[in-house]
């Protein structure tokens, strides 16, 4: 798993992997207001990615754009003869990224559809009627993929793992940073509290560079008050990767009717791939104890110095956007 981790090192600013958004709002029988928003390529650049409705479909409002917050919003009004139920959009282009677009179609009676478009699947058909399935898919599908995709998350996690000595401390500590990182990504995506970008990627960095020194205290048989209370830690530096998975959800720029659907279920989404992780790890560790397998005194160590050299490249890295960013 450590190979795996250290293979996506270097594109591991998972945050700033942000999704597109498209928002169709019904306000007339054949008229849509239309919201683009595109995650920004630098300075005054954008993803090359694009919006393309069904024939027939005009502009009655011509686009008006910016760029805010390193993301490109586009703005306008279309009319489609006949409306757009039953018909098909599609995002051009988005089939040579590694973005993902959440598209959002709300009806002139209030009920929504909303769609999860990948790079192999770059178009949807406009749905008659709401379906809840697909609206809870959606979001829990995203949760889930959002951590799987974490690469610094997950390595956090790893750490946490390498530390605790037993089930019950296990418990303790993956409910610890379970409850913290639940706070912050409530409290962050229903806006009482933000956190901006540059500085929480460094931060969530140095949690995990924390993590690599005790680990090679408890290898070497030593103790701290992070190897005797690691539940702690894990519910501290929790508070800060929920500022990070609240900015997953909130990039997508979602309407606020959805704003504490969205927040339950891509929590239980992360939740799901959390979990997932943790027993892939436990069953890997097993399976070695039952095989019985012998391994050198420096491969026992390797875990701890990889957590940390990772954390140290990244809290580096990301120190250095920081400093450029404050400029």
């Amino acid at each position: 798993i450590l190979n795996l981790l250290a293979t996506f090192a270097p594109a591991a600013f998972v945050h700033e992997i942000r999704p597109a958004y498209l928002e169709l709002r019904q306000t007339g029988p054949e008229t849509y207001d239309v919201l683009w928003k595109v995650p920004g390529q630098g300075e005054n650049l954008r993803l090359g990615i694009y919006v393309e409705l069904p024939a027939g479909c005009t502009n009655v409002t011509a686009p008006r754009g910016a760029m805010v917050n390193n993301a490109f919003s586009e703005v306008w009004t279309v009319k489609c003869p006949g409306g757009l139920s039953g018909r098909t959009i599609h995002i051009a282009g988005l089939s040579g990224t590694v973005v993902d677009v959440l598209a959002r179609v709300e009806r002139l009676d209030g009920t929504t559809q909303v769609t999860r478009l990948l790079p192999s699947a770059p178009s949807f058909v406009v749905e008659a009627t709401r379906s809840r399935w697909r609206l809870a898919n959606t979001y829990l599908r995203l949760g889930t993929d959002h951590i799987l995709m974490g690469v610094d998350h997950l390595l956090f996690v790893l750490g946490l793992l390498l530390i605790v000595g037993n089930r019950w401390t296990l418990f303790k500590t993956i409910t610890a940073f379970t409850v913290a990182h639940s706070i912050t990504l409530a409290v962050a995506t229903l806006g009482y509290a933000s956190a901006p970008l540059p500085p929480l990627n460094a931060a969530i960095a140095l949690s995990i560079l924390f993590l690599g020194p005790e680990i090679v205290r408890v290898w070497r048989g030593e103790t701290s008050l992070t190897i005797r209370y690691p539940w702690v830690v894990a519910f501290v530096f929790g508070l800060l990767h929920g500022f990070g998975f609240a900015s997953g959800l909130k990039a997508t720029g979602l309407p606020q009717a959805d704003i504490a659907w969205a927040l339950l279920l891509f929590n239980v989404g992360v939740e799901i791939g959390q979990v997932f992780f943790v027993f892939l790890i436990l069953a890997m560790a097993w399976s070695y104890r039952s095989l019985e397998i012998r391994w050198p005194r420096w491969a026992l160590a390797l875990p701890g110095y990889t957590v940390g050299t990772l954390g140290a490249y990244w809290t580096i890295q990301r120190t250095a956007i920081l400093l450029a960013f404050v400029r």
